[in-house]
């Protein structure tokens, strides 16, 4: 096959997959442009996708400089908790203990509101980018941990059986057995750590920040900005976005195809 005909493929394929969800995007972003101007909404309450547009050009700069500072505070912040919380995980899948110490620990400190633990952060760490990197690490760990737990608990007895029988050490069972079935729920987590990771570190500029994107949606919003506040949602949605297809296209490099597939059908289950 010429690379004129795999290509073509290739794009006729991603057409069909996902012709009818751009054509829908497209069509609902005409309608609103239509709707605003038949209705006569006022800018202050939705402006137009064009005004919008024409806004987040104008504040191009501005909106570069800072989402690059959330992103890095999100970064951070969900690769410390995926450094903490899969060892966590794992001496809770291997300690009952634990378990029973750890867990109703995580479970109540999960149904804390985030909002009020970032003024204590605030206080402990400053104005500076350390709260907030605390933040969004506290937000995204307790997914990763749970869905660690639920993977290893997930493993086949019968292979863990056959293992032992063959005389492997526990650390043999762990590598090839146990994290290898966890890796599509590890995998789950971590798409939903990255995101809560976003949702942490915004929080932590709302409440004390002089930078971020959570920063300029509260100085657009003193200013009765709407168009900027939109701009600024858009931007961190695409943001979320591409951190999580981040996440699967390290999914795609790490795990063999069985276990995407695997992976791919939990997602399934959980959205369904």
């Amino acid at each position: 096959m010429t690379r004129s005909r795999l290509a073509a493929t290739v794009v006729g394929r991603w057409v069909r997959l996902n012709g009818l969800v751009v054509c829908a995007y497209v069509v609902a972003v005409i309608a609103w442009q239509v709707g605003g101007a038949v209705l006569r909404i006022p800018a202050f309450l939705l402006p137009s996708p064009e005004a919008i547009f024409e806004r987040t050009i104008h504040v191009s700069g501005q909106l570069v400089s800072h989402s690059l500072l959330t992103l890095r505070e999100v970064l951070l912040g969900f690769l410390l908790s995926v450094v903490v919380s899969l060892p966590l995980g794992i001496l809770v899948v291997y300690s009952r203990t634990l378990e029973r110490v750890i867990y109703p620990a995580l479970v109540a400190f999960q149904a804390i509101p985030k909002v009020a633990l970032a003024p204590i952060l605030v206080v402990w760490f400053g104005f500076g980018p350390a709260s907030k990197i605390t933040l969004a690490f506290i937000t995204a760990m307790f997914p990763i941990i749970v869905n660690t737990v639920i993977g290893m608990k997930q493993t086949p007895t019968e292979l863990i059986l056959l293992m032992r029988s063959l005389r492997a050490s526990e650390a043999q069972i762990f590598f090839k057995i146990r994290l290898q079935a966890a890796s599509p729920y590890i995998f789950g987590g971590f798409k939903i750590g990255i995101t809560l990771a976003v949702v942490g570190a915004i929080v932590g500029e709302f409440i004390a920040s002089n930078g971020g994107l959570g920063f300029l949606l509260l100085a657009a919003n003193n200013n009765i900005d709407t168009p900027l506040l939109f701009s600024v949602v858009l931007v961190l949605a695409v943001l979320s976005i591409a951190l999580y297809y981040a996440i699967e296209v390290v999914e795609a490099l790490v795990l063999p195809r069985p276990l995407r597939s695997r992976s791919a059908r939990l997602e399934t289950r959980v959205t369904s």
